[in-house]
């Protein structure tokens, strides 16, 4: 008999044992999830990121740490809208709410303008000389197309090669059409409207070059009056000059003094009689 009451004993202070240390463990959850852990993450505080573009380095370095953050330059490239050592850009951006001592990247405006040597893309594609422009650092600016025998190669540009500029200034490039080597036959192209000649002179392989519009009574408007230079054959991709009709406006003059319209005077004077 005393052997089950022991028994019964044992296991008893078991369970509480069990029992306390569930609780235990609740407790230290709760505790962690609401006290601890928030007070090491700064749980319901946060910081609003101040605007600092625009600002000198050290203007944004005194407002950063007025603010509780740290900052880090992740970048520096040229803008000439900014003075040097300014900030031009920031991540995160202004207004965002984070957490106290958080980093800020700035991206700094630079001193001077980085320089680059501009690269041979004569005799290139034009696709090939777009990438290598780019590769460089620069740009393609205005490409103009001339006569020549190579489609789509360039003939010239705007710099010449291994010359040192500033990095991202536009490159001019003139390319060639394809023509150039055979001579073409003007079409017939004087009583037509300008878009139907215009298309005679595409297909034709010539370029149309300047319109002037010149003042008709007898022609309908944007109808062909003549053309330059007055040739049979030319050689292909020839600029061509137009001249077309416009509206011939007439403009009254105005007379000076009443006009007197006798029938109507006379209508007047017999029914008087």
């Amino acid at each position: 008999m005393p052997q089950k009451t022991d028994k019964f004993y044992y296991n008893r202070n078991f369970y509480i044992g069990l029992g306390g240390v569930i609780v235990g463990g609740i407790l230290f959850l709760l505790l962690l999830d609401h006290v601890i852990m928030p007070a090491y993450t700064n749980y319901d505080e946060g910081v609003t990121v101040p605007n600092i573009t625009r600002l000198s380095l050290e203007d944004a370095e005194k407002t950063l740490t007025s603010a509780n953050l740290r900052y880090e330059v992740a970048e520096r490239r040229s803008n000439e809208a900014f003075p040097a050592n300014y900030v031009i850009d920031q991540d995160p951006a202004p207004a965002e709410i984070v957490k106290p001592n958080r980093k800020i990247y700035l991206t700094v405006n630079i001193v001077t303008n980085p320089t680059v040597e501009v690269p041979k893309v004569t005799d290139l594609s034009l696709r090939n000389a777009t990438i290598q422009l780019e590769n460089a650092g620069l740009q393609v600016g205005t490409i103009s197309y001339e006569s020549s025998r190579f489609k789509n190669t360039v003939l010239r540009q705007s710099v010449e090669p291994n010359k040192v500029v500033k990095k991202g200034i536009s490159i001019d490039l003139a390319v060639s059409d394809g023509l150039g080597e055979d001579m073409v036959m003007i079409p017939e192209i004087v009583g037509l409207r300008l878009a139907e000649a215009q298309q005679k002179l595409r297909d034709a392989g010539l370029r149309i070059g300047e319109i002037r519009f010149q003042p008709s009574r007898d022609v309908a408007p944007n109808v062909i009056l003549d053309y330059s230079p007055k040739q049979n054959r030319v050689i292909e991709g020839k600029t061509l000059m137009l001249i077309v009709s416009e509206r011939f406006d007439t403009k009254e003059q105005d007379e000076a003094g009443a006009v007197m319209d006798s029938e109507t005077d006379s209508t007047r004077q017999n029914n008087q009689n």
